[in-house]
């Protein structure tokens, strides 16, 4: 708050004090907090914050601008509260950025980001930037006696400064050399509704709809914005690719409007906006057939796309779901993927848009009694014939495992099936199937696994359902705000040690002392492992409650259509997955083909997504099956306990610290739960007692 006021209406004010009412005479007392302020009715102030004005304030004692905006505001606001949006109130990672600035370019940005990180310094060192135009995302800094210098392309200028500004404010250093982002697109894609709700979303509802409508906070957005390119991310999808009704309008008339307003907000941060489409669009509008070889539906989309890029120049493109749990798409009508996948790529071509086609297909009205039909090998077997058919400007975007999102899976062959063809990793920063951002649940060991296995060369795009809602925090959980940066950090260089990310997101966002950043790191660090010991055993995948996917139910999938079978019975547990079984594994290439296929080099942890396995087998630790299962629940219970006491130690302000207590209560239960149920239901199965006489209910 800018502090205004002449001294003679200072005066005027403590003058009339004694004989001053609340709400009476021209200067009254607010009372709130253990602060005394004097309010003029006679000045007025302009909150820095949040641009509202109100009758000037004089504090008895220093008020700051949070404090203005937190007490003033809300006291003058019609409806008496702060709005539940404010964008001001959580920083993520950059807690020395307040509101952001409106920029047009992101040059522009990189000047007006670096000048409020600077500012915000008590020491702060020299920059000058340097705009070359030919290095485009890419960037430099370098460092000359506390001289820094930030060279980059228009948008590279902008992810040079942010990453110098979060350097410096974590006492980290600089990367050295020209910074290149390996993958040319780094999507995020949001799976919000036009009604506000967001389909397995875990952070409250929808940033950009409400009530059957684009709905957005502007200011909001910005801020959402500067989180993502502060980590290099450049494209957002905003809606469901299961587009549900009126989500369609976004490539209309009636929200291109609109929708080109939201892409105004986004583009000074180097951002494009993506929409996903429904197939079937053409049928709303009296065209009898989506059949993509029809002239009138080629005509359709034609005509249609050039209308969005009319509004939008640089939307990166559609994202399309087809022939998809009940989705629409050309095996309605005798197609193949390509057939469909082209027709859309050729409307989008002359704009210069991608279109990125997800191959998550398979049969969801499998008959649980059919044990030939394998619901992981779907993909393979749709797409992979079709390697080297593709237009130039088509994305598949494979899912990362050959499943959905679980714990553990190996990574899906596909991937290794279409060298001829323009392929995208798909990862999930919500957590469906991961505790929901209620359990601690750090993704960066996983991806880091996940390129160990899948050389990056593989793919030349990565998307990544969020995590993002309307939630205060943005997350849900604030410690699940390490994925969605880690992410950022992964999609730019696949190189990026999980651990350096994990405490680079820990140190910007809290400032511990060593120990604290320590206690906090490791809990961060191992919390993928504890999950995955406290839930579904060794890659034998879902063991989920149905439809909402959080909590045990060892036989909750076991007899729906949806192919997520675990096949246990009394002698044993798992699929048989080599050629001897369904012949999933013979969808890789030879060397992992064999890797899987043999008992002896099949990791422990993936050993029941690839292998039936009897309860009394040995595995390679030495343990046998069921007693391994029981070892890894109790331990992951009693890891969770442990992990509850660290975080009880930690210094979180509010209000992390009353968000990650309470979610961590119902950690424990969840752990609990799982630990109790899976171990009684392969105790009842085997009737092998645990080896240790641990107490298991039955």
């Amino acid at each position: 708050m800018a502090m205004t006021a002449p001294p003679i209406c200072i005066l005027a004010c403590w003058f009339a004090l004694p004989f001053s009412t609340n709400g009476g005479c021209f200067p009254f007392v607010l009372q709130q907090n253990f602060v005394t302020l004097l309010i003029c009715i006679f000045c007025i102030e302009f909150c820095t914050i949040c641009g509202q004005k109100h009758p000037c304030i004089h504090p008895v004692f220093y008020c700051s601008p949070p404090f203005y905006h937190g007490i003033i505001c809300r006291s003058f606001s019609p409806e008496g509260t702060i709005p539940m949006n404010d964008p001001v109130k959580h920083f993520t990672w950059l807690p020395f950025l307040k509101t952001p600035v409106d920029c047009d370019t992101p040059a522009q940005t990189a000047q007006a980001e670096l000048a409020a990180g600077l500012a915000a310094m008590a020491d702060a060192p020299q920059v000058s930037l340097s705009v070359d135009p030919g290095l485009g995302e890419s960037w430099e800094i370098k460092n000359e006696g506390n001289v820094y210098t930030v060279t980059g392309g228009e948008t590279g200028v902008l992810y040079g400064v942010y990453r110098l500004l979060m350097a410096l404010n974590a006492s980290m250093p600089c990367p050295t050399g020209l910074q290149k982002p390996f993958y040319g697109l780094r999507m995020l894609n949001c799976w919000d509704n036009a009604d506000g709700d967001i389909e397995r979303g875990y952070s409250g509802r929808s940033l950009f709809f409400e009530g059957g409508k684009l709905a957005y906070e502007p200011a909001r957005i910005r801020q959402l914005a500067r989180m993502l390119a502060s980590v290099g991310l450049n494209v957002l999808c905003i809606n469901n690719v299961n587009v549900r009704n009126p989500a369609h309008k976004l490539i209309e008339e009636e929200w291109l409007p609109q929708a080109a307003e939201l892409a105004a907000l986004v583009r000074p941060f180097g951002i494009r906006l993506m929409f996903s489409i429904d197939y079937a669009h053409p049928m709303r509008h009296g065209i009898g057939t989506a059949d993509p070889l029809d002239a009138d539906v080629q005509a359709w989309w034609m005509q249609q796309t050039a209308l969005v890029y009319k509004y939008i120049p640089d939307l990166a493109g559609f994202l399309v779901k087809a022939d998809s749990e009940h989705r629409p798409g050309p095996f309605t009508y005798g197609r193949n993927h390509a057939d469909g996948a082209n027709m859309l790529a050729r409307a989008l071509k002359p704009h210069g848009g991608m279109l990125v086609w997800r191959c998550f297909v398979y049969n969801c009205q499998q008959d649980w009694r059919d044990y030939t039909t394998d619901r992981p090998m779907a993909a393979h077997q749709h797409y992979a014939y079709l390697d080297g058919t593709f237009e130039s400007n088509v994305i598949l975007q494979i899912k990362h495992g050959p499943f959905d999102f679980q714990v553990r899976e190996p990574v899906s062959p596909q991937f290794y099936a279409m060298p001829k063809t323009n392929l995208a990793l798909e990862l999930q920063l919500a957590q469906e199937y991961t505790g929901q951002q209620i359990d601690i649940y750090t993704m960066p060991p996983m991806w880091k696994e996940l390129f160990e296995q899948l050389p990056p060369e593989k793919v030349m795009s990565i998307a990544a359902v969020t995590n993002l809602g309307r939630d205060e925090n943005y997350t849900g959980h604030p410690f699940a705000a390490v994925n969605l940066f880690s992410y950022g950090l992964f999609a730019w260089d696949p190189s990026t040690d999980p651990e350096e990310a994990v405490r680079f997101w820990a140190r910007l966002t809290y400032r511990f002392d060593s120990a604290n950043e320590d206690k906090l790191t490791k809990l961060l660090m191992g919390s993928r492992r504890t999950y995955e010991k406290y839930t579904a055993p060794l890659g034998i995948c879902w063991m989920v409650n149905p439809n909402h996917h959080y909590g045990p139910n060892p036989e909750g999938y076991e007899y729906a259509a949806w192919g997520c079978y675990i096949r246990a019975d009394r002698n044993g547990v798992g699929i048989d997955r080599t050629e001897n079984g369904t012949g999933y594994a013979c969808q890789y290439p030879e060397e992992w083909k064999n890797f899987y296929s043999d008992l002896a080099t099949c990791p422990d942890e993936l050993k029941l997504f690839f292998h039936y396995l009897r309860y009394e087998d040995v595995l390679s630790d030495g343990r046998t099956l069921i007693q391994r299962i029981y070892d890894d629940h109790f331990e992951g219970y009693e890891e969770v306990k442990q992990m509850a006491q660290v975080l009880k130690e930690l210094p979180l302000p509010s209000p992390d610290r009353e968000v990650a207590d309470e979610r961590m209560e119902r950690q424990l239960i969840n752990a609990r739960n799982w630990c109790d149920i899976v171990n009684n239901y392969f105790c009842r199965l085997s009737g092998v007692e645990d080896a240790k006489g641990r107490k298991i209910y039955h």
